[in-house]
């Protein structure tokens, strides 16, 4: 099948297990979001000089996958996702965030008050990521309000990768050379 399937011409899309929905429905809306954050993560990721934030971001891109299977399948669907063995957002996946996040504070980096994006390329893409991830978030609590959201671990890991990237772009301006700290 080739990706020109013109399936959406008449502005429809398919979720997991070819239920079609308005492209402007929540969940297109909220899958679409991540799939957003995605892209500016390997945009941060592509103009990283330290193999911390590169890896960590990599690990992070592989995990929003996960997230927008999720998703992208109906709340009737969710049994048979499971069943066939997709993966869904686990509290593991957010310990992992905090974990790093522990990492990065433990380092002291200092920072008062709100930050402005700009100070490089790489921390402003950061800064950008977490901004998506702001985005992302509010369209996933959207459909936790109506009760299209089954999985709550979802919210929680979005609100802690936001706050991660926040940290990484703190981090990213205290290291602009390229070497890491321990």
């Amino acid at each position: 099948m080739g990706i020109v399937t013109k399936t959406g011409d008449k502005g429809t899309t398919g979720l997991m297990y070819n239920r079609r929905v308005s492209k402007c429905h929540p969940r297109v809306e909220a899958y679409g979001c991540v799939d957003e954050l995605n892209s500016a993560i390997g945009l941060a990721r592509a103009t990283a000089k330290h193999a911390l934030v590169r890896d960590n971001l990599l690990v992070i891109q592989k995990d929003l996958v996960v997230l927008m299977g999720e998703l992208a399948t109906a709340v009737d669907d969710l049994p048979r996702y499971v069943a066939d063995a997709f993966s869904l957002v686990t509290p593991e996946l957010t310990a992992q965030l905090d974990k790093l996040a522990r990492e990065i504070e433990d380092q002291k980096i200092s920072y008062k008050g709100w930050a402005t994006p700009g100070a490089s390329v790489h921390s402003a893409a950061l800064d950008l990521a977490r901004a998506t991830c702001r985005r992302a978030e509010r369209r996933v609590c959207e459909l936790q309000e109506t009760d299209q959201l089954k999985n709550p671990e979802t919210i929680v890991y979005l609100n802690r990768l936001a706050d991660l990237l926040w940290l990484l772009a703190r981090w990213a301006e205290a290291h602009p050379a390229g070497v890491d700290s321990p």
